[in-house]
């Protein structure tokens, strides 16, 4: 599962570093505009040698492109209404740092693949934008960005991978824990994983 989820978000965050059609509603060029912010991020020769700094100013941008609230709170679905606010909170910023140091940070993975935007439909506080990928060894890729509209931004919310929803994948793993042990157990997983995680960075900046 981890590594479906891990192939899914770097293929979704190399396909936001294609250029938009020329016909790209406001979903599109809002995703370009933020992406860009990121190219500029990884050529910075300020932070060649700064990947904490990086990771950190990566972290910042992400929060421009994807909704982490949103996305938390559809993943853990039905059992988002039981939770109080503090719990809430807790949880926004556990699955977010999550997301971040698990997916987020393979931007750097990018490797120059071809990708093609097809269309965005809207419909009202909501739109999709589809996009489809060529890989190195001439293989479609179709990605969709489910997105919603906060003010007068469009962030992003779930990534659609070859049919594939990283919000569903997290929703049945969440439910899975919640109903064959408690909530408790859930995040203390969260949070041991969080920790792991951590360390293993520490450890590779010391190597």
């Amino acid at each position: 599962m981890r590594s479906l989820l891990t192939t899914a978000l770097t293929l979704a965050v190399a396909a936001l570093l294609a250029a938009p059609p020329a016909s790209a509603g406001e979903p599109t060029e809002q995703l370009k505009t933020q992406v860009d912010r990121v190219l500029k991020l990884l050529d910075d020769p300020a932070l060649k040698d700064k990947p904490k700094d990086k990771r950190v100013a990566v972290r910042k941008i992400a929060e421009d492109i994807f909704d982490f609230g949103e996305t938390a709170k559809r993943s853990l679905g039905r059992h988002w209404a039981a939770r109080t606010q503090a719990e809430r909170d807790e949880f926004v910023k556990l699955f977010g740092d999550l997301l971040e140091r698990s997916y987020i940070s393979k931007i750097e993975l990018y490797g120059g693949e071809k990708i093609q935007y097809l269309n965005d439909k809207v419909e009202g506080d909501q739109a999709s934008v589809m996009s489809k990928l060529l890989t190195k060894t001439n293989t479609e890729v179709p990605i969709e960005y489910r997105m919603l509209k906060k003010g007068d931004r469009w962030l992003v919310y779930d990534v659609i991978i070859e049919g594939v929803s990283l919000v569903s994948n997290y929703r049945t793993q969440f439910n899975k824990i919640i109903q064959t042990s408690s909530y408790a157990e859930l995040v203390k997983k969260m949070k041991s994983r969080q920790e792991e995680m951590g360390s293993a960075t520490e450890a590779g900046r010391r190597v």
